[in-house]
């Protein structure tokens, strides 16, 4: 599916690193766009307009419109170099898209009601082994993020790659490679301290007060003999 961002952009004739740098002290960006057996075609964007649209995480996995003079292109984001140490963006790289293209991406994972677990509601910690997983997709579906649904999760138990949903015509790469690929997604354990606790608790004999009480008359008593 195509996202609802859209950055708008200008043909750009200077290339080169010196042409590169003047654009960049004006707070433009170059970058380039290519794909669909197209020429590539530099261009510039604006800095402040990038920063606002990277707020959003789907321009990292969906298509958008790259507007340039007026004339709007299905894209992908396939490449942003950033400074080392300052949030400015140097340069960034577009893909044009078909929409019957089937492209690798990363998708990002939303966690959703761990709270309302089996598992949490037992004292266990919810781990998430993963973030993101790439998968193969029609390039007009690809989800924004991939839901994962821990409401049924036990306390020891595992949701694994394979017990996430895609949507149609979709694969995970991953699972491609057979099933030792099928990773741990997400786990739920009772945390080591709280089951040493309860088996301390367990294991510690308990000596009835009557026995102790006992031991003191009969220490009495022997000193009465005496």
């Amino acid at each position: 599916m195509t996202s609802s961002i859209v950055l708008n952009a200008t043909p750009r004739a200077d290339v080169g690193k010196g042409a590169s740098r003047r654009l960049r002290r004006n707070n433009g960006v170059p970058a380039v766009l290519y794909g669909a057996k197209k020429e590539a075609q530099s261009l510039l964007l604006q800095h402040h307009e990038i920063i606002k649209a990277l707020e959003n995480e789907q321009i990292y996995t969906q298509l958008f419109n790259l507007n340039i003079d007026g004339e709007n292109h299905s894209v992908r984001l396939r490449d942003i170099q950033r400074h080392a140490y300052k949030p400015k963006i140097l340069h960034m790289d577009f893909q044009r898209v078909t929409g019957t293209e089937r492209l690798h991406v990363k998708v990002p994972l939303h966690f959703m009601n761990e709270e309302l677990s089996p598992a949490v509601k037992n004292g266990a910690i919810v781990a998430h082994q993963i973030k993101e997983v790439e998968i193969i997709c029609p390039a007009m579906h690809i989800p924004a993020f991939l839901e994962v649904d821990l409401s049924a999760l036990e306390v020891d138990h595992i949701v694994h790659l394979s017990d996430l949903k895609l949507p149609a015509d979709a694969v995970i790469v991953s699972l491609t490679h057979g099933e030792s690929h099928n990773l741990p997604v997400a786990a739920a354990h009772i945390p080591r301290a709280v089951v040493e606790e309860v088996e301390e608790v367990e294991e510690a004999p308990a000596v009835p007060a009557v026995v102790e009480v006992a031991a003191e008359e009969g220490a009495s008593e022997e000193g009465k003999s005496e």
